[in-house]
């Protein structure tokens, strides 16, 4: 049997630019080096978000709002490797597209990055068997993630599921967290969820309160409309809804509040927080709830959002400085804390 060693692999612009593989400037450069394995055509998944969904008419360079030019992982391996021992970035996200082979080139892709370095590495991928998320993580990985994506499983269906024809099932996703949590253990697992696909604001609190009590670490993005996607038309997400969440969530990972302490309206929005008034204005201020989630070191600047704002995730504590005074305007408008 041939075994795969694939010998290209994309990177996002950004990464590309402080592995120094292509010049630019960057507002905010990323800490975490991004890597989308390589094959020829699209994904054989049908997300109604993503560019690289099989249906898709967007270029095929695109992820999000970002571009991943391909290189030759030889030399990719190299510049990460020297960009981790210089102190430039803090860990490698390998992200896959679901095709034929992909086991293989992540086992490769892996095994390339682990001979030359001992950066932490995380893999974003689909579901993936027990027996071979154990092997990866004998094999050096650190962490994992299998999206959810969306908050309910109404709306995975409708997404990422049979209503777009595609191959993932809420059910199989869930089973998935559950046994890379067996095998990473509680704290080492994670999933993106996607605010703006329809859910209410309950909705998507309630599935982050479910992450959190079994150990998944939930990631928030905001929905970002790109051209030539079944969702091309839908729009972002309120910044103020996105911010109650933002805040929602940031409490309960930090277990300060759960779900059920929460009071909604009518209209399934988060009416007030459970704190007292000075505490929850200390937190709003500091900036916290609002940087960017995910595992650590994962900034992903301007992933899903324009320099110029809405800026959905801030990407460091220095961006929040800029922005903070217009922020914490906003924030006092639509945030306010259940004491009277």
């Amino acid at each position: 049997m041939t075994i795969r060693k694939p010998e290209v692999i994309r990177v996002s612009i950004g990464s590309a630019i402080v592995l120094g593989l292509v010049k630019g400037l960057l507002k905010a450069p990323p800490t975490t080096v991004y890597l989308l394995t390589y094959t020829k055509g699209k994904c054989t998944a049908n997300c109604g978000f993503c560019a690289q969904a099989r249906s898709s008419k967007a270029r095929e360079d695109l992820l999000s709002r970002v571009s991943w030019p391909p290189f030759p992982l030889s030399e990719v391996k190299r510049k990460i490797a020297s960009a981790y021992s210089e102190g430039k970035i803090q860990r490698v996200c390998i992200q896959t597209l679901n095709y034929e082979g992909v086991l293989e080139d992540v086992a490769h892709i892996l095994a390339e990055l682990k001979s030359i370095s001992d950066i932490p590495v995380s893999l974003s991928s689909q579901p993936l068997p027990k027996e071979y998320m154990k092997r990866l993580l004998q094999a050096g990985l650190e962490r994992i993630e299998v999206s959810l994506d969306a908050a309910t499983e109404e709306l995975f269906d409708k997404v990422k599921g049979s209503g777009v024809n595609g191959p993932y099932r809420w059910g199989s996703q869930i089973k998935a967290l559950l046994e890379a949590v067996e095998v990473f253990g509680r704290g080492k697992v994670t999933t993106h969820l996607i605010a703006g696909l329809g859910e209410k604001e309950r909705d998507m609190v309630k599935t982050i309160q479910w992450c959190v009590d079994r150990g998944i670490l939930p990631a928030l993005f905001a929905f970002t409309p790109i051209p030539g996607t079944r969702l091309e038309n839908l729009t972002p997400p309120m910044i103020e809804s996105y911010r109650r969440i933002q805040v929602a969530r940031y409490l309960i990972v930090k277990r300060i509040i759960r779900y059920e302490d929460l009071m909604f309206n009518e209209a399934g929005e988060i009416e007030c927080f459970p704190l007292p008034r000075e505490r929850l204005h200390k937190i709003l201020e500091s900036g916290e709830p609002f940087i960017t989630s995910g595992c650590p070191g994962c900034n992903r600047p301007f992933y899903n959002e324009r320099v110029s704002g809405p800026v959905y995730n801030v990407p460091n504590k220095d961006f929040w400085k800029e922005i903070k005074r217009v922020e914490v305007e906003r924030l006092t408008r639509v945030i306010r804390s259940c004491s009277i």
